[in-house]
């Protein structure tokens, strides 16, 4: 009976160890959230492998932190609350700083700068933000796009606005005619602009200009930390402004 009891007890300790080990990453893994279809930031290419701007940054800083990472497409949509439920470690993929995150998140400083645009077909009569009364106008749903066009005073005057999951369907929809306007950060457009010339335009008025920073849950002021001692030393070295000519031309990394 007791050798029965034995062997009972051990196999409890042997599930329970195989169990925290088969949940979550490795302490020495940092798990980045991102948007797949975020050009050029982080999104996948003709090989269908996660690159971009962001994904070069964050594989840099994790390299200064001794660290592997892993990057983990999610719905844009709850990336606070993957963030919070533990299943990644950091936001990295285009993350506008704002007041209202600031109080779901930490966030290390501001690494880029961006504005949020509208961008119409090219040859379109729309030339002004108030020319967008009465029309019909896409963005990507729960993106600081959103908070963009809420905060302007056309919003109240537009005729319809349409959701999308992401930016791609977006713009999808506005070749195809769903949508007369689509409002989208400007470091995406003018990817998209280099790849499609004569498509698109962007209006000469902006509707907000803005900041991304890294997201980190909050209470892990140790990883918010590791981190921006690891970004301040990329800066320092020039790693972040070669990083920054690869994909944009020139640095545009915020010291």
């Amino acid at each position: 009976m007791k050798k029965l009891a034995s062997l009972l007890a051990g196999l409890v300790i042997l599930m329970t160890v195989i169990g925290c080990s088969s949940t979550g990453g490795s302490s020495n893994e940092l798990v980045i959230g991102i948007d797949d279809k975020f050009a050029p930031m982080g999104f996948r290419d003709e090989n269908n492998e996660i690159v971009g701007f962001d994904i070069d940054y964050a594989r840099a800083a994790a390299e200064k932190m001794g660290m592997e990472v892993k990057f983990q497409p999610i719905d844009w949509k709850a990336k606070e609350s993957e963030l919070s439920s533990g299943r990644i470690d950091l936001i990295w993929n285009g993350y506008t700083i704002t007041d209202e995150r600031k109080e779901k998140v930490l966030f290390t400083k501001p690494y880029l700068e961006n504005s949020q645009v509208v961008v119409v077909l090219e040859g379109s009569d729309i030339s002004t933000i108030s020319d967008l009364a009465g029309k019909n106008i896409g963005l990507q749903s729960l993106s600081s796009a959103a908070d963009a066009l809420s905060a302007n005073a056309i919003h109240s005057q537009v005729k319809d606005i349409s959701e999308f999951p992401d930016n791609v369907l977006a713009l999808s929809d506005l070749k195809n005619g769903r949508v007369d306007a689509v409002v989208i950060d400007e470091v995406v457009m003018k990817y998209y602009m280099s790849k499609e010339e004569g498509t698109f335009k962007i209006l000469d008025e902006s509707l907000a200009p803005e900041q991304y920073g890294i997201g980190v849950k909050k209470g892990n002021e140790e990883l918010l930390n590791k981190l921006q001692k690891a970004l301040d030393e990329l800066n320092a070295d020039g790693t972040a402004a070669s990083i920054s000519e690869k994909w944009f031309g020139e640095d545009k990394v915020l010291k």
